[in-house]
């Protein structure tokens, strides 16, 4: 087949095909509508991964209580308990009683009662009311507790063999109490 000569401009150029009589046509690609179409399928491909994944992110952390009367009591109320041991050591699963870091908590609840007496509602008066009685008495429970031990002739220290006191490739002793009595 005779070369073809195209002439654009000042330049020559010669197109050779060999074998065929008729070229195959090349395929149109209109670059505007495809491009913008494909870019766009990708977007709102990657829109819907971001949104799975903020799901996913929102449904394992945890939102923050609302800040109000009722969270400053809860919160307060829960750093008394786990001084009184309601929540152990999951390492060592044993209960930590710390007397001090309790009445403290429950020093900050009576000032609070205190200073909000007359500017509550009635159900958060009572409330409040409740949560003091329930934990004074649980205090003097664990602080009575503490002293029949201790008179016993029971010490309220860690129940823990320490290394250092312990005689080379001898075991340390199992400890005797699940409490242990911060100094």
């Amino acid at each position: 087949m005779p070369p073809q000569e195209s002439t654009a401009g000042a330049k020559r150029e010669t197109t050779y095909t060999f074998g065929m009589s008729n070229p195959a046509p090349e395929p149109k690609l209109h670059v505007d509508s495809d491009w913008k179409a494909q870019a766009e399928a990708e977007r709102e491909k990657l829109k819907k991964i971001d949104s799975e994944r903020s799901e996913k992110a929102g449904s394992d952390s945890q939102e923050l209580p609302p800040a109000d009367f009722r969270t400053i009591v809860g919160m307060l109320a829960t750093q008394a308990l786990g001084g009184l041991g309601a929540y152990g050591d999951p390492q060592t699963r044993r209960v930590v009683v710390d007397l001090p870091a309790a009445q403290f908590a429950i020093d900050l609840l009576g000032v609070l009662d205190a200073k909000t007496r007359g500017n509550l509602t009635a159900e958060e008066s009572k409330e409040l009311t409740g949560i003091l009685a329930e934990l004074r008495a649980r205090f003097v429970q664990f602080a009575q507790m503490v002293a029949a031990q201790a008179a016993k002739g029971g010490s309220t220290q860690p129940s823990i063999g320490s290394a250092a006191s312990q005689p080379a490739g001898a075991a340390a002793a199992p400890p005797k109490s699940k409490i242990i009595f911060p100094s």
